[in-house]
């Protein structure tokens, strides 16, 4: 039977009692090990934050090229700035991918040249990046009280988190032959979670373990998360770090992902939750773990 994708209010890890977030955490660990996936509300982001971004991100995409390649990744470096179609390929079996993103890291903030010049602009990005970062600790508190260990046990992992605020547009498909290349191609996440909005065109596609392709529905007032492959590592394989992809929208689609992944020089060390058990994995620092990903998704542009 295909694992359904559960809806979690996540409130009681922001502001709940031990009690309420136990009950949250055990929600989370049961989407974890089964779906990979699960919606969240609770999350205490206002619509119209979400319609501002998604409007800014429209004005941004709808540049013209030159100033889209003013700032873009191939001049910025360090996984930041704009990313141009077929620059991508997320899975290495497919052509490259049919999408433009722009990303922001914590290595944009003091650097106006990787800022694309948009009156306000760079204030309502990084509010919502402080946003997502609190929304990321807080799941990471249910993370750990499911998985057995202390609520906090990631809060020293993740001070100066590498983290991606990315938005991405999707071109309308204008044919319907297979053979094209895919929006996303099937992929695990790199990190820990990532919490996802979408502006109303669907087309994610999520693959449950022993199940085929299924559709992730869009749910008004939801972020859509999953865990990544960094996550999966450290429980032990407890965790599932569920393939997905984009399929080519009939309309335009644009989407905000936003990926956390541990500080550089966190250990990502499996925890073992029975004594008998032995880690399924070797420690491996946050940084190294992450440029081995990076590398191959990029490396078909060398």
């Amino acid at each position: 039977m295909v694992p359904p994708i559960p809806v979690i209010d996540i409130a009681a890890l922001r502001h709940g009692s031990s009690a309420e977030r136990k009950v949250v955490a055990a929600a989370l660990g049961g989407a974890c090990r089964e779906a990979g996936f699960f919606y969240i509300t609770g999350h205490g982001v206002a619509p119209e934050m979400m319609n501002k971004l998604f409007e800014a991100s429209r004005i941004f995409f709808n540049q013209p090229a030159n100033a889209k390649e003013k700032v873009a990744m191939s001049r910025l470096g360090k996984n930041r700035g704009y990313v141009g179609l077929g620059v991508e390929r997320l899975d290495t079996t497919s052509l490259p991918d049919n999408k433009e993103a722009f990303n922001i890291s914590p290595h944009n903030v003091d650097d106006a040249d990787v800022w694309p010049d948009l009156p306000g602009w760079r204030d309502l990005m990084m509010a919502y990046f402080t946003t997502c970062l609190d929304i990321g600790a807080a799941l990471h508190r249910g993370f750990a009280r499911d998985l057995g260990v202390d609520e906090n046990f990631f809060v020293d992992k993740f001070k100066n988190p590498m983290v991606t605020l990315r938005l991405l547009r999707y071109p309308p498909s204008l044919s319907k032959r297979a053979d094209q290349a895919p929006g996303a191609g099937a992929h695990t996440d790199y990190g820990n979670v990532t919490i996802l909005a979408v502006n109303g065109v669907s087309g994610l596609q999520v693959r449950p373990r022993g199940s085929d392709w299924m559709d992730a529905p869009l749910i008004p007032g939801t972020f859509i998360c999953n865990i990544g492959d960094c996550l999966m590592r450290w429980s032990n394989d407890v965790y599932v770090s569920t393939p997905h992809r984009v399929l080519r929208p009939e309309g335009e689609r644009y989407s905000i992902a936003f990926f956390l992944d541990p500080d550089a020089d966190a250990q990502v060390e499996p925890i073992v939750s029975q004594q008998d058990e032995s880690p399924h994995y070797p420690p491996v620092s946050g940084y190294d773990y992450l440029q081995e990903r990076l590398q191959a998704t990029y490396g078909h542009q060398s």
